[in-house]
């Protein structure tokens, strides 16, 4: 059972650091990093999958927990470093990832109520959570192996209790043997007390010396064994059938009620996730208002223009003139790193019309400020490979309709691909860099 509940936690581990990886970088690129730009809604089913993945290791973990809780403690302790090492493991795996999996929870409520940085923390633990995992899984490999399939696992629970019954009936005998000999010691002595007791007999060991005694050996202990074939095993308290069903219907259960702010076919049982589909202005959920980014008077100022600049060649471009710009519609999905995400209807001017309007050259990148007074994404980099996308707009409505000033008025980047941290609200500059 420890295995079965551990290949599905190393596996949803696994989906939730590759896919955390993946939204960490495209936030946090190294200089060579390029990414793809299609199919647009690939965010939104990375992120999705990351959410719903780390949910579901809430009661894969706990049922974990369950089935090994006794070898916790273990007498000695200790058994040597290799234990020593084991038991460490998984210490620091088990603490790390109710750790890591808490924090991610509130995350998606966007509730931090400690005080370190999320993101820094969260990347951080990712990498001692999968280092622990792998040494565990290094020291257990013999284990893992040897009850990996079910076939595997039914001769090694047979072996496993075959070997327990021997175990216990060689004692069970030894036990028996010693009390007969106790007592033809007690009947020898009371028979002739002055012969004395034979020393084999006194220590309780075994009667070797006659013929009749071996007998009685042997036919105890056929006795012994027949009866240990016939004895029917204790049912357990919880059956093995009853513990995989509660702990499949439990992750189900986070599961469906928690994906349906990521896949739009699950948003009917969207119980749990903060974040629901078509809620908020204009039908779409919003983070970071206009009055939490300090961008209420600034974004609606009438000399408000957005400036595109490529060294010294730069265009101040009000709303009026970009509307008179030729506008593209596109589709793309809004998908935030706490999870949620929905598509959209956004029109606007293409991104790489106006970089090519400064005389940008077709592989350049651009840094994008906001309006935004302060933030981590007040400046924000865009890589090439989205700057050339022909769906990249600076969006100016959103489904028919002016931006709403909470979801970036007058002016916002969207791009597919992309989380939502980095689809700046309230544009003030696009500046063209190598």
């Amino acid at each position: 059972m420890a295995v079965v509940l551990g290949r599905l936690l190393g596996f949803a581990f696994l989906v939730c650091f590759g896919t955390g990886l993946y939204s960490h970088f495209l936030q946090e690129p190294l200089p060579w990093m390029r990414f793809p730009t299609q199919p647009a809604q690939l965010y939104q089913l990375t992120q999705g999958v990351h959410i719903v993945a780390g949910i579901a290791c809430f009661p894969l973990i706990l049922g974990k927990l369950y089935t090994v809780f006794p070898e916790l403690f273990q007498t000695p302790p200790l058994k040597g470093f290799l234990h020593l090492l084991e038991r460490a493991s998984i210490a620091l795996f088990v603490g790390a990832s109710l750790v890591q999996i808490t924090i991610g929870l509130l995350n998606t409520y966007q509730w931090y109520p400690w005080p370190f940085g999320f993101r820094e923390v969260h990347f951080a633990l990712s990498f001692v959570v999968i280092g622990s995992l792998a040494i565990h899984i290094g020291i257990k490999l013999p284990i893992i192996s040897r009850y990996w399939t079910k076939r595997r696992a039914a001769t090694a629970l047979a072996d496993d209790e075959h070997a327990d019954a021997l175990l216990a009936a060689r004692a069970d005998v030894d036990a028996r043997i010693a009390r007969l000999a106790a007592e033809r010691a007690e009947r020898a002595e009371a028979a002739h007390p002055e012969a004395g007791i034979d020393p084999d007999l006194a220590r309780g060991g075994h009667p070797e010396r006659t013929g009749a005694t071996d007998i009685t050996t042997r036919g105890l202990t056929g006795r012994l064994f027949r009866w240990i074939d016939d004895t029917p095993a204790a049912e357990p308290a919880v059956s093995r059938r009853g513990f995989l069903t509660a702990i499949g219907l439990s992750t189900a259960s986070v599961v469906l009620l928690t994906a349906g702010q990521t896949f739009a076919a699950l948003s009917p049982f969207n119980l749990f996730a903060p974040r629901a589909s078509g809620t908020g202005p204009q039908g779409l959920p919003v983070n970071r208002t206009a009055a939490a980014a300090q961008v209420t008077e600034s974004a609606v100022a009438p000399d408000w223009t957005l400036s595109v600049a490529n060294g010294d060649r730069m265009l101040a471009l009000t709303r009026a003139q970009l509307h008179a710009l030729p506008q593209t519609q596109v589709e793309l999905p809004i998908a935030c790193v706490e999870g949620w995400s929905q598509t959209a209807t956004w029109t606007g001017v293409r991104v790489k019309d106006l970089a090519a309007s400064v005389g940008a050259s077709p592989d350049a990148a651009l840094t994008i400020t906001s309006l935004e007074k302060e933030g981590g994404y007040r400046v924000t980099q865009m890589g090439a490979e989205y700057v050339g996308d022909d769906t990249t707009l600076v969006a100016l409505e959103l489904n028919g309709e002016t931006l709403d000033l909470d979801h970036g008025y007058p002016a916002r980047i969207i791009a597919p691909g992309r989380p939502g941290v980095l689809q700046t609200k309230w544009l003030s500059s696009l500046e063209v860099t190598s």
